[in-house]
């Protein structure tokens, strides 16, 4: 019989893993803020330059931020009116590593078709082109 590990509840405040994926993939699930954070990729921005490549109002992009702040993507540092954006990365690593533990079946898929292509690539031996040949 399997032991299992008791099941622990988060406490008020506290973010469990399950809590950090859903909120990470989903701010990750909208176009908009993979863009912004590119961006943030680059360099810290104010949300006035976040804003300028995109087709919609200032207010939102700002909603678009917020969403990437309460996933923990986005740190957001305000001085008066003026508010700066940088990338939190730990979110996104967080991510990769669940994504990861799925790798082993898309790489048996890999493994097949490498396989595959190997067999293919094989020039075929002459005697067997005479029995197709034959049976014909």
């Amino acid at each position: 019989m399997m032991a299992t590990q008791p099941v622990r509840l988060a406490t008020a405040g506290e973010a469990t893993e399950e809590s950090v994926l859903d909120a990470a993939f989903f701010a990750l699930s909208d176009p908009i803020r993979r863009r912004i954070l590119e961006r943030l990729d680059e360099q810290p921005l104010l949300v006035s330059e976040l804003a300028e490549p995109f087709a919609i109002s200032l207010q939102a992009v700002s909603r678009h931020i917020q969403v990437l702040v309460r996933a923990g993507l986005v740190k957001q540092e305000r001085s008066g009116r003026i508010s700066r954006c940088t990338l939190e990365a730990g979110p996104i690593y967080a991510a990769a590593l669940w994504i990861n533990r799925y790798s082993k079946y898309w790489q048996g898929q890999f493994d097949l078709l490498a396989a595959l292509l190997v067999q293919e690539d094989k020039p075929e031996k002459p005697g067997r082109k005479r029995a197709r040949k034959e049976r014909a």
